[in-house]
């Protein structure tokens, strides 16, 4: 009876539940069957309509500014939801409550917050308050700069960059002081072939670390009739690869190895036995310089990356036209096309770069390096400048071939490089792949072309020689005098006067020379050795032009007198050219011969030569007196001194054969490089005491012939 009861009492108990469900659910209103009991709701960062988070994620701001946080929430159907709660707080430096906002009719939430004066970046969190709903959290990254930020990243970039072009420099320049001689060589001995002259063009770029230098090196190669001008257009061609290496080295991150670079490029720069060790360390040391030079720029753009206005110049570069304006000018700026691909990858580097807007940035750089051809053939040869024109024609030519077809050439660089397509907006891929993908596009084009135009060189070469036709022209020194002014020769006297200061800054040049010759010997410093050979081409140039000068001088109706001046002042022009020719024709490659034997001289010779030095530069200090005062008394002290001077050397030279019979091991080693220089001594004294003996001799006979003034006895 019991058990009845209980089953009956649980009846009635469910038939009531029953009907109240039934009635609740007959309450609700028929356009809400749809919606589930709780909304699953997703939190995000709001975005433009271009595409750019305007949440404040990665946005940078200034220290002690107000900024605004957002928050994006969004149902299943990803429609934005009003009147949601959302609460922001600070994690990171520091843990700090913003507060709670509601989102409004746009699905936004919003709240402000202050940067702090000591910390880099803030890190905040945006949460739903119901705990219930989907991907309710939301993360965001805040880099705060200092008010000088801008500053001190120019401050960077301009000491990144100039770190960035002295390594390279000296890695060049390096490279070329020990094999640009042979580099010379191969050039001019193996360009008949163009398939031949492509693979030495880019050898030789690929040591000398420049397609500039290569290109100026066939330009002063043909304006000097070493090489044709079609034999230029298969190096130029190869040139062009060979620089493509400096790419894919930079591309290689070794930036956290720099400063070890730099460490062992000093130490065999500075604790080298030989000069091979330490060209070797230069070309290290330029290398670390290079790396370290990169690591400073990236760090100095590193605010870039969340700059808006520099980020929307550089989604700009991706117009071809713009971006190969840049690249052009820039590199045209720096006369550097491996100097401005450096920088394109650092961008890269920092993810702020994508491939569509690199590759026009190559094609401007490979355009901009043809102006230091350019410059370099201002006043060379028709034919030199011919070699400037086909360079800049071969990149022009190509860059329009290939304008048109960017879109494919990111995408074969993309099917063959490391990361393949990279969105735009993702950084960390960006700047992990697009280093190599970028030095890639630059292999890919100048490999391309070389491809491309070896085929028709001998067609693209007429086709130069049409545009720069031969014409009748005059030489032009390299080196012009500061004091000939043509207008002065109808005024002889003045034009003497115009001639013998320009004589005088002649001789000037000549004892500085003299000064820096000796310390290849005695300091096995080299590098003055080129400096030398310059100034001797400068010589050169002055000796011709004030000669010519002075032959239009004698030209005109002067007394016999100042035909005589013009005499003294050609044979006094001469000798300068003299002493300079023994200083570059003997000093220079005995210097070199010195150094490869890799034995110093004894501290006696060396004692010796200082000595016989100083007397040297004596006597063509008080040549350039006596010239300069027209003092008969210098000039006799001069050919006095000179008879002193050559028997000085012969005790000298005697006192060098007793060291090579005591078997002095150092003096039997140096012993023809010894006598040999210090035979080129006496040569450059005897020169001197001949401006001395040119003056008193033209005295002498202008006072036999009674025609000239008593000059200076002081």
């Amino acid at each position: 009876m019991i058990k009845l009861r209980t089953r009956l009492l649980l009846l009635l108990v469910a038939s009531v539940v029953t009907t109240a469900t039934f009635a609740t659910a007959q309450e609700t209103p028929a356009a809400h069957d749809d919606l589930p009991a709780t909304p699953v709701l997703k939190l995000t960062h709001p975005i433009d309509d271009q595409g750019h988070s305007i949440s404040g994620n990665g946005a940078s701001v200034f220290t002690h500014e107000e900024a605004e946080l957002r928050a994006l929430v969004l149902d299943s159907a990803s429609h934005p939801v009003a009147g949601v709660a959302v609460e922001f707080s600070q994690v990171a430096p520091r843990e700090i409550q913003l507060g709670t906002d509601w989102t409004d009719e746009s699905g936004i939430a919003t709240v402000t917050f202050q940067a702090s004066n000591k910390d880099k970046e803030h890190t905040f969190v945006a949460l739903i308050k119901d705990s219930t709903v989907a991907e309710g959290r939301i993360v965001y990254h805040v880099p705060v700069r200092k008010s000088t930020w801008v500053m001190f990243m120019i401050f960077g970039l301009a000491g990144g960059l100039g770190l960035f072009l002295f390594g390279m420099d000296m890695m060049s320049t390096s490279l070329q002081r020990s094999a640009g001689g042979r580099m010379r060589s191969i050039l001019g001995t193996l360009t008949a072939n163009r398939y031949l002259g492509a693979a030495v063009g880019a050898f030789v770029t690929m040591v000398i670390q420049s397609s500039s230098a290569t290109t100026v090196m066939l330009v002063s190669f043909v304006q000097a009739q070493l090489m044709t001008f079609g034999q230029t257009l298969g190096v130029i061609l190869g040139a062009d690869i060979g620089t493509t290496i400096t790419a894919q080295l930079i591309a290689f991150k070794l930036t956290d190895y720099a400063l070890l670079m730099i460490a062992i490029g000093f130490g065999m720069k500075y604790m080298g036995r030989n000069q091979s060790w330490r060209n070797l360390g230069d070309v290290t040391l330029g290398f670390g310089l290079l790396f370290f030079g990169m690591a400073v720029m990236s760090r100095a753009m590193y605010p870039l990356r969340s700059y808006r206005p520099f980020l929307d110049l550089l989604g700009g570069l991706e117009n071809p036209i713009f971006g190969i304006m840049v690249g052009t000018v820039f590199t045209a700026l720096i006369q550097s096309s491996s100097a401005f691909t450096g920088i394109i990858i650092v961008l890269a580097q920092q993810g702020l770069l994508t491939l569509d807007a690199g590759i026009p940035l190559i094609f401007g750089a490979n355009i901009g390096t043809c102006v230091t051809a350019a410059l370099a053939s201002l006043n060379a040869s028709r034919e030199a400048k011919r070699v400037a024109l086909a360079h800049t024609l071969f990149k022009v030519v190509g860059v329009l071939l290939l304008v048109f077809w960017i879109p494919e050439l990111a995408n074969l660089v993309r099917s063959i490089s490391p990361g393949g397509a990279i969105a735009s907006d993702d950084t960390t891929q960006l700047a992990r792949f697009m280093p190599r993908q970028v030095a890639n596009a630059h292999t890919i084009f100048n490999v391309g072309l070389a491809l491309v135009f070896l085929p028709f060189t001998s067609l693209f070469g007429r086709l130069v020689q049409r545009l720069l036709p031969d014409v009748e022209e005059v030489a032009e020194a390299r080196y012009r005098p500061q004091f000939l002014e043509p207008n002065m020769l109808q005024t002889p006297v003045l034009a003497l006067n115009l001639a013998k200061v320009e004589i005088l800054r002649m001789g000037e040049i000549v004892k500085d020379m003299a000064t820096m010759a000796i310390r290849p010997f005695l300091e096995a410093d080299l590098k003055i050795l080129d400096e030398l050979h310059e100034r001797e081409v400068e010589i050169d140039d002055l000796d011709e032009q004030i000669t010519a000068y002075l032959i239009d001088i004698g030209k005109q109706n002067i007394s016999k007198e100042q035909i005589e001046e013009v005499y003294l002042m050609m044979h006094v022009t001469k000798l300068y050219e003299f002493i300079a020719d023994i200083i570059d024709k003997e000093l220079r490659p005995l210097a070199h011969k010195k150094a490869a034997l890799g034995v110093d001289f004894s501290e006696s010779g060396k004692a010796e030569m200082k000595a016989y030095h100083i007397k040297m530069l004596k006597q063509i200090a008080r040549g350039l007196d006596a010239f300069r005062e027209n003092s008969l008394e210098t000039a006799k002290k001069i050919t006095a001194k000179q008879a002193k001077y050559v028997a000085l050397e012969g005790d000298f030279r005697h006192a060098h054969f007793e060291r090579v019979s005591g078997a002095v091991p150092e003096s039997l080693v140096t012993s023809e490089v010894h006598l040999s220089l210090m035979d080129n001594l006496r040569k450059m004294n005897s020169h001197s005491a001949d401006i001395a003996r040119a003056m008193l001799t033209r005295y002498e006979v202008a006072l036999n012939g009674h025609d000239i003034d008593e000059p200076n006895h002081e």
